[in-house]
């Protein structure tokens, strides 16, 4: 089932974030909306991205599998920002389920980054689901060859409350161009490509589950280039920071010829803490992994126990989740 999506991406980033820190703390711990443990439902909200990407499908099917084999519960997926408004929605008590890139949860844990100030105490791990992978996607004449090429250009950086933003910075950033180099969009994935299809940008960075079919829809009726990083550079950012560095191969992609050297996150199953309980956090770890065969998307092939705790760092597991990977023993 899909509800509307929700107020909280219509908020520029640091007043969505000022929220946050009003909700609560790294002080004053707790979490933002006043519930305490045991204040679990079984109607939940399920936290996607945008349309145009994996994240929405992809929580679309999980939602019907939870719904099916799990009794008593509800799940409504919604189209969001992806990351940070999920994380900030479950934060709130409004939602109680999200898919996030690892390093954002990484970050909110922390109350680091984007979550400077604002530390988000009560979202536990369920499941690393698949790699994702950065894209940085133009068409043939832009003449952006390199990721150095990108100075001076308009470029589609990710969309308000996602965690693309992190790692286009971090792209731009070791090869020496900072914010004001260049001109940022705020757009989500869809909007991204549409505005490069139109000529209004020169070239988008996205983060995603490869392949993605959005960009394949684009490659059929333009001619589409994948810029690559350097190997060293990638290494670089990898060696500092919590993303690590990915090759996308030639054949996930009709259009590509040579191997595209990127960065890559998990994209992780998160749930709250305070309002979705233990009982519940085994029955949806559970789900996920046996009823994977069941997701259409690529990605489906790609959710095992062997990528499950990928990335998790320093994010607590939801006690659920726990429970399941003892039993697997995985833990």
């Amino acid at each position: 089932m899909r509800i509307g999506r929700r107020t909280f991406a219509t908020l520029g980033p640091i007043a969505a974030l000022g929220l946050l820190a009003a909700c609560g703390s790294e002080d004053e711990g707790g979490a933002g909306g006043g519930g305490g443990e045991g204040d679990f439902v079984t109607d939940l909200t399920f936290g996607t991205g945008g349309t145009g990407g994996v994240y929405y499908p992809l929580g679309g099917e999980y939602a019907t599998i939870y719904e099916d084999n799990i009794e008593g519960l509800t799940v409504n997926y919604t189209d969001s920002g992806a990351s940070v408004e999920n994380i900030g929605m479950i934060f709130q008590e409004e939602w109680q389920l999200g898919i996030v890139q690892s390093d954002t949860a990484q970050t909110a844990v922390t109350g680091t980054g984007e979550f400077e100030g604002a530390k988000v105490d009560n979202i536990g791990w369920i499941a690393a689901l698949y790699p994702e992978a950065a894209h940085i996607v133009t068409l043939a004449g832009n003449g952006l060859e390199s990721p150095a090429d990108l100075k001076g250009k308009r470029i589609a950086v990710g969309d308000v409350g996602s965690g693309t933003r992190a790692v286009s910075d971090a792209i731009l950033s070791v090869y020496g161009i900072e914010e004001g180099d260049y001109e940022a969009f705020e757009q989500d994935f869809a909007s991204s490509l549409d505005l490069l299809r139109d000529n209004n940008i020169d070239a988008s960075v996205f983060v995603v589950g490869t392949p993605t079919g959005s960009l394949g829809d684009l490659a059929a009726t333009n001619d589409v280039q994948l810029v690559s990083m350097d190997q060293d550079k990638a290494e670089e950012v990898a060696s500092e920071s919590s993303f690590d560095v990915y090759t996308i191969e030639p054949d996930a992609y009709d259009f590509l010829e040579e191997p595209v050297v990127t960065l890559s996150v998990a994209a992780t199953l998160i749930a709250s803490m305070t309002q979705v309980s233990p009982e519940v956090g085994y029955d949806i770890t559970a789900a996920t992994f046996e009823h994977a065969g069941e997701i259409t998307l690529p990605q489906g092939g790609l959710i095992n126990h062997d990528f499950a705790l990928s990335g998790q760092g320093d994010v607590p597991l939801h006690p659920g989740a726990e429970k399941y990977y003892k039993e697997q023993g995985l833990l």
